[in-house]
C-alpha cells in the first residue's frame, strides 16, 4: 500500500496490528508491524506512548501526538513528505501508527563523505574530520522535496531532523519520519538540512507555506487534540514570520543547530 492510496488512513486507524520486530536503534520503543483489514495489508511503525523516553523539555506522553500533529500540518500544506500517521490503541496501549516506507538501498539523500566524493550540486552543511583525522563533509542532496522538507521543519520547529530521518522511497518520493519532538513553543530547530541558509524562498516553498496558512485555522482544533493551544499559536507565528522573512533561516548562536548523533 502506498501513502497516496485513499484507504491508507482507514487501514492504519482500524486495521489489526501484528508485531513482527523492533527497531533497536530508536531511542523510544519503535515496533515494526504488519497491519491488515479486509483485503488490505501493509507494514507500519507502532510507537506506544508507554515506551516513550522522558525528556526534560517535552511533557511526558506527548511524543506520539506530536507525530500525528506534524503529519496533519504536512497534509494541510498540501505535502506528502510525512507518511500517513494516526493515534490509536495497540498491543501495548495507545500510540502512534505510521505507514512503513520502503527505501532505495544505497540511494541516501544525506551523507558524510570525503570532500572529493561529494556529488555535484549537493549542499555542504558542515566540514570536519573523521575519527582517523581525514577531512569529511556533512552534505545533502539539492532535491526539491528535500528543500520542501527543510522548509516544513522550520514551521514544525523540528528539534531532531537527523540524516537517517530523510528517506528516499522506492516509489520515488521523499519522506521524513520521526517527528516526536516537534512543535514546541520555544525555538528548538535542529537539523542536518541547513544547505539553503539565507537563500530566498522559491515559488514552490512559498506556495506550500501559503497553502498551510490558508488551511491552518480549519485544522487548529484538531491540532489542539495533540499539542497545547500555546503551541498552536506558536506554530502560526512561526509560519507568518517565515513568510514575512522570505528566506531560509540561519542557525542561532545560543543552541546546538545540528542534532547529535547526526544519523
Amino acid at each position: 500500500m502506498l501513502p497516496s492510496d485513499p484507504g491508507v488512513v482507514e487501514l492504519l486507524t482500524r486495521g489489526r496490528l501484528s508485531i513482527e520486530g523492533r527497531l533497536v536503534d530508536a531511542s523510544n520503543a519503535t515496533l515494526f508491524c504488519a497491519i491488515s483489514g479486509g483485503d488490505e495489508t501493509a507494514h507500519c511503525v507502532y510507537k506506544p506512548v508507554s515506551g516513550e523516553r522522558a525528556l526534560w523539555d517535552f511533557p511526558d506522553g506527548t511524543l506520539a501526538g506530536r507525530e500525528v500533529a506534524s503529519y496533519l500540518v504536512s497534509r494541510t500544506a498540501g505535502l506528502s513528505v510525512i507518511p500517513p500517521t494516526v493515534l490509536r490503541s495497540g498491543p501495548f496501549g495507545p500510540g502512534m501508527v505510521q505507514l512503513w516506507i520502503d527505501t532505495k538501498e544505497g540511494d541516501d539523500l544525506v551523507d558524510v563523505l570525503p570532500p572529493e566524493d561529494v556529488p555535484a550540486g549537493w549542499r555542504a552543511v558542515l566540514r570536519a574530520h573523521d575519527r582517523f583525522g581525514e577531512p569529511a563533509v556533512l552534505v545533502h542532496a539539492d532535491h526539491p522535496s528535500v528543500r520542501l522538507m527543510a522548509a516544513l521543519d522550520v514551521v514544525l520547529n523540528n528539534a531532531d531532523r537527523k540524516g537517517g530521518h530523510v528517506l528516499h522511497g522506492t516509489d520515488g518520493n521523499v519522506y521524513g519520519v520521526d517527528h516526536g519532538i516537534c512543535l514546541h513553543s520555544e525555538h528548538k530547530l535542529r537539523t542536518v538540512l541547513w544547505g539553503w541558509v539565507g537563500e530566498r524562498l522559491p515559488e514552490d516553498v512559498v506556495g506550500m507555506l501559503r497553502t498551510l496558512r490558508a488551511g491552518l485555522d480549519d485544522v487548529a482544533a484538531t491540532l489542539a487534540d495533540h499539542i497545547t493551544t500555546g503551541e498552536v499559536r506558536a506554530l502560526r507565528t512561526r509560519l507568518d514570520d517565515f513568510l514575512t522573512a522570505g528566506e531560509f533561516p540561519s542557525p542561532g548562536e545560543d543552541w546546538r543547530a545540528i542534532p547529535w548523533p547526526a544519523f
